[in-house]
This record gives C-alpha cells, structure tokens and sequence, in this order.
C-alpha cells in the first residue's frame, strides 16, 4: 500500500513540475546608469538586419533594471536581439522555451562586457560573438596585406593564412557542436556550416575521365546536410532566406520540373512544423512570382493547386486564399507547354473573323497591344524589323490584338508601324475573353506558338524572341537526329 503510495505522489510531482513549466521567457536587464528609459526586444525572421520584428519591450526602473516576461505558450526561441531607445545601441542573445536568465551588460562596453547569469549557452555565445570579431580583424588586415602584395609568392602566402583561418573557425564550429549536442547554438551552426568539397582529382565512372561538374554536384548535394528542417528556431535566426537564395538562384537549374521538385523536396522536410513549413512555402511562392525566368509562372500554379487548394497554407484567411487561387487559375490555361486558348476575333479591316488556331505556320507571334500604349509604340518598330529580317523567313506568322481604342486609330497605328503584312484582330465588341485566356494586363503582351499551337515562350520581347526561335530550332534538331540513331 505504501509502495502505490509513493509512486502516486511521485506522478503527481511530475505533473506538476509539468504544469509549472514556464512556457515563454523571464529576463532580467541590469545596465548601470541606465534608467527612465525603453529597451525593445526583436527578433529575426528568416531574413538578416535591416528585417526584424519588435516583439516586447520593457523600461528601466532608477537602479538600470528592466524585466521581460511572457507566457506565451508558442513562443519558439532563436536569435533575439535587445535594443536601447537609441535604437543604436543593442545586443544579441540567445532564447529557448521557458528561459529564465539576467544580463549584466556595461553601456560602455557592449558586447565584450556583457555576462549571464543563469544562461551557459549565452556566455557560450558571447566568447564566440568575441572570437568572431577577433576573426573579422584578422580577414580585415589579410584583406590590406593583399592589396599591399608586391608578387604572386606574397598572395600565395597570404591566402595560405585566409584558407587556414577558414578552417580554424569550422573547426570551432565542429567541435562546438560535438561538445554541446542539442543547443540553439549548435543547431545554428550546423544550419549554417558549407559543404568542403573532397580535395584531389574526381573521375567519371569509367576511372579516366575527370569529372568537371564534381564540385558542383557535391556541393549541391551536400547543402542542406546540416540544416534542421524540423527546428523553428531557425527560422527566428538570419539564416534561412540567405541560404534559399543561394540554393535556389546559383545551384538549382532554373528550368520548372528542377524547380517544383526542389520545392516538393524542402516542403516535405518542413512539413508539420508551424514555422518552417510557413516561411518555405512562403519564400518559394514569391521567388518564383518575382522570377524573371520565362515559365516560373507555371510553378506558381504548381504551388498553389499542391499547397494553398490542398490546405497546407493554415496561416491565410480565405480571402487571402482566394486570391492566390483565381491568380493561378488565370495563369493555368496559358503556361507553357499548354495549347494555347483559341481566339477568334474581326480583322480591323475587312471585318472577317479570324481564327488563330487555323493559321498555317510553323510558329505564331500573338501580340496584344493598345495603339495609345507608349511602351508599344516603341516595341513595335524593332518587331517589325525583327520580322522583316528574321522571323518570315522562319516560317512566322503575326496575330495582333488591340485591347483598346476605335476603329481609325487602330488602322492609323497598323499603317505607322507597318503591320499590314500581319493579322490584326480587335475586341471591339468584347467577347474573346483575351484578358483571362492569356492573363493579359499590360501591353505588350506577347506569345510564341510553335506549329501545333503550343505555347513556347509568353511575356516576350524583341530582344529574346530570335533567340528563344533558335534554341526551339535546335531542340527540334536534336529530338529528330536522336529519332534516327
């Protein structure tokens, strides 16, 4: 009876140990000669300073001390930073769930003379914050000693020096992180370590050939090796988006199956988490909004219809979602590699309806354009030099569109710019539903059709129309010689 006793009382200590747990933070701020005045906390979200969000603030009493609390049960941790009301003035600290721990911190000596009190890890990290300045010093006079070397036997030596200080600090990381297993520390620098590319000859599999892309490879494949895709507090560090823009802008191909395949990949490692999954799906959406790489549209639409319609993005709220949704559906029926949508509009001239898909060619421009629309009048000239001297005699045809403006300044426009040898349609009446069909709201909007009517390129320009001709040439090319082997 005693024994079921004991161990009763004992699982009621435990819960209540459990129940007690602090869930966000307790700081104690003590800055002698410090008082009547506010100190922010902020803290990092993927991206390095100037970005960062206030997240609590406190005032000095008239004995230099300010107090944060929370009880924030989803409070994550990460690289918090303490601002004075300068907003000059600050300092960077380490914060898990439930820590409770005082700084000491001099104003005249920020931040070699910081301590904690209660806090192992930060004073870990303050000797490395000191090792790291004493790093930058040294790369700094390196850097003078370069620019001052007469001959090629003093560069020889002096990046002898830089490549072995590299090392040094790895090796502290490395060893960090054997030492103390599990920290926000260690997890940082194991997000933040770069893949050492085996020194020597790499071959191919036959033994003799080097292999030319073997650094590249590796080192791609190696990238994400330490990162911990299940740890939000990375996400409160300026860690991740410098690394998903090197990932994404210098080692993946930017063709779209690369694309949405790495991105399946990273959303799969984050899945589950709150943080990171969000911020993922977040930056990916984005880059490839913002891409300047013809058909990243399409793998905003992939985004959406495997992410954003399947429920993944918990954060937004509907109408938020909603517009994410009718984007991608615009953009969906005119992605590369999609037929593209018929338009069958009347000649400006004769009136006849003219239907694009029964054009006979081999490719087709379709150019949407208003006659009033300055960046048309001047786009205009260099496609019809352009066409003159290159494009008939690849076998193109023109389909124009004028998205606005009567009948004679139309024709006017079509004469001024020497179109007549073109196909030009207008909406007059508004039935084609261009504007949806080929996500037209700007001009000029122009399309390459190749002899199917496929789409091949979309938001063209005079200047990367030939080239894109030629290299759809070339891929033709290819494909029919592969055919005959």
């Amino acid at each position: 009876m005693k024994r079921i006793t004991l161990i009763a009382t004992l699982l009621l200590m435990g819960l209540a140990q459990q129940s007690f747990a602090r869930e966000g933070y307790h700081i104690v701020l003590k800055m002698a000669g410090v008082k009547d005045s506010m100190v922010f906390l902020a803290h990092y979200y993927g991206k390095n300073r100037p970005t960062i969000f206030k997240t609590d603030s406190s005032r000095f009493d008239k004995n230099g001390t300010a107090t944060f609390n929370s009880t924030d049960k989803d409070f994550t941790g990460g690289i918090y930073i303490m601002y004075l009301s300068d907003m000059k003035t600050n300092f960077e600290v380490l914060l898990n769930k439930g820590d409770d721990l005082t700084i000491v911190a001099p104003i005249n000596d920020i931040p070699d003379g910081i301590q904690f009190k209660n806090s192992p890890e930060n004073t870990r990290f303050s000797e490395y914050v000191k090792y790291l300045k004493n790093y930058s010093l040294n790369e700094d006079k390196l850097r003078k000693d370069l620019e001052k070397a007469r001959n090629s036997d003093d560069t020889a030596v002096i990046r002898k020096k830089a490549v072995a200080a590299s090392k040094e600090l790895n090796k502290y990381r490395k060893d960090y992180v054997k030492t103390n297993p599990g920290t926000l520390l260690s997890t940082i620098f194991s997000a933040i370590e770069v893949p050492q590319i085996p020194e020597g000859d790499h071959y191919l599999e036959d033994g003799k050939t080097k292999d030319t892309t073997y650094n590249y490879k590796y080192y791609k494949s190696h990238f994400w090796d330490g990162f911990d895709f299940r740890d939000d507090r990375l996400i409160y560090t300026p860690i991740y988006d410098a690394r998903l823009e090197e990932y994404f802008s210098k080692l993946v191909l930017p063709w779209t199956d690369s694309i949405e395949k790495e991105a399946d990949v990273l959303l799969k490692k984050s899945k589950g988490t709150k943080d990171m999954f969000h911020y993922t799906l977040w930056w990916l959406t984005r880059y490839v909004e913002n891409s300047k790489v013809m058909g990243m549209d399409e793998v905003f639409v992939y985004l959406v219809e495997n992410y954003y319609m399947k429920g993944d993005a918990f954060w937004l709220k509907n109408d938020e979602l909603t517009k994410y949704i009718d984007r991608a559906q615009k953009i969906a029926p005119n992605v590369i590699g999609n037929l593209a949508p018929e338009i069958r509009l009347p000649n400006v001239v004769t009136k006849k309806e003219e239907s694009m898909l029964n054009m006979k060619s081999k490719y087709t421009l379709i150019i949407f354009y208003s006659p009033t629309c300055g960046h048309c009048q001047h786009e205009m000239p260099s496609i019809d030099s352009l066409y003159k001297n290159v494009l008939k005699a690849k076998g193109v045809k023109i389909y124009t569109v004028a998205t606005e403006g009567e009948q004679k300044a139309i024709t006017d426009f079509i004469t001024k710019y020497n179109m007549g040898d073109w196909t030009n349609t207008w909406d007059h009446e508004h039935t084609s539903d261009y504007h949806n069909k080929y996500d037209v709201y700007s001009t000029p909007t122009i399309y390459l059709l190749d002899e199917k009517k496929i789409i091949r390129g979309k938001r063209l320009d005079h200047n990367n129309v030939a080239g894109l001709l030629e290299m759809l040439e070339k891929k033709a090319a290819r494909e029919k010689a592969d055919k005959g082997k």
